[in-house]
């Protein structure tokens, strides 16, 4: 019963917590979402949850911490030195997708509900400027393109984030899966530099 009486390791309860927290936030939106509500998903007091996290806002913003930190470290597996730069490349825009797939509750909490959420938008977008410097890094260093800048790297890396974000999104729904999704991000990501120096080229 939702009492707390089970002695748990603290660690232990606070992802128990935020385990609960991330699947009511997905599935009912922040402002829907009470504490009571996610005590009873974890099966605990309310009055422990708010031992735990003093406020709806603590608990949300402490949710939104650890599934970025998730995230971001699911695609860091790209950065390995072993692969060339196109296989590593895909191997990051894999794991964000595979992730999303995984993982739809933590996408939604933090690219739907968060997004809403003007006491939270910071987060968001700390987040999403990690994930953009990343794939600005993996262009850079695995597209030869004569003449192509940082700042050129750096919007493509924008374009692609925003896109894998609408991809991302469809995987979430089941409407494409994770290999095609993956395969069209990275030929968008390779192609998409050559394809902006060509036009530049021709307008010049």
């Amino acid at each position: 019963m939702a009492g707390g009486s089970k002695r748990l390791p603290r660690a232990v309860r606070e992802q128990q917590m935020l385990d609960a927290a991330v699947e009511v936030f997905a599935e009912n939106g922040y402002r829907e979402t009470s504490m009571d509500a996610i005590a009873a998903a974890a099966d605990i007091s309310k009055p422990m949850l708010y031992l735990y996290y003093g406020s709806k806002d603590e608990l949300f913003s402490a949710c939104l911490a650890r599934e970025g930190s998730r995230f971001i470290e699911a695609m860091s597996v790209g950065f390995d030195p072993r692969l060339k730069q196109r296989d590593q490349a895909r191997t990051v825009i894999y794991e964000f997708l595979r992730y999303v797939d995984a993982h739809r509750a933590s996408w939604r909490v933090l690219y739907r509900v968060a997004i809403g959420q003007a006491n939270f938008t910071s987060l968001v977008e700390d987040s999403r400027a990690r994930l953009t410097e990343m794939i600005a890094e993996l262009l850079r260093r695995g597209t030869t393109i004569d003449g192509a800048t940082d700042a050129e790297f750096e919007l493509m890396a924008v374009a692609l984030v925003g896109a894998g974000e609408a991809v991302a999104d469809r995987i979430s729904e089941g409407d494409i899966d994770l290999d095609t999704a993956t395969d069209i991000m990275v030929g968008m990501g390779w192609h998409g530099l050559a394809g902006v120096k060509k036009v530049t080229a021709e307008s010049a």
